[in-house]
């Protein structure tokens, strides 16, 4: 594996942590209703999913799935559930309740599965870290 493909998985995890970061932390404030509770939550979701998200990555680099479409829908269900179940378990820790640990995880479901497929779709549009495009259909 070229080392500018490590580049884009970098760069890919660091654009979805900014938008999944914020998202779990307006969610988390409102299921909580405290704020503080919201940028803990997130903060340290920051560390765990950025670390979890490179590993995603690395192995669907490794699949062979090459319709696009397909292959982002897929991704994004693999990645929600490690998500979910990494967001359930830090909120579960942080508030010491794990019915709010699973209602947080329960929206996020809904936001960030959208979210996912579009920040995919986008970087699907670009070549940063690419050797070459793999050609795929569109």
């Amino acid at each position: 594996m070229s080392s500018n493909i490590h580049k884009r998985h970098i760069a890919k995890a660091i654009t979805w942590r900014i938008i999944g970061t914020f998202d779990t932390f307006v969610l988390s404030w409102i299921i909580t209703g405290n704020p503080l509770s919201g940028l803990k939550i997130s903060g340290l979701e920051l560390v765990t999913k950025m670390i979890l998200y490179y590993g995603h990555e690395q192995l669907w680099y490794k699949v062979n799935v090459t319709e696009s479409q397909k292959r982002h829908l897929f991704k994004t269900v693999t990645w929600r559930i490690i998500g979910t179940l990494d967001t359930m378990l830090i909120a579960w820790i942080i508030t010491g309740n794990p019915l709010t640990g699973f209602s947080i995880g329960l929206a996020e479901v809904l936001t960030k599965m959208g979210l996912y497929y579009l920040h995919e779709r986008a970087w699907y549009k670009i070549n940063f870290g690419l050797d070459k495009r793999r050609s795929s259909k569109q």
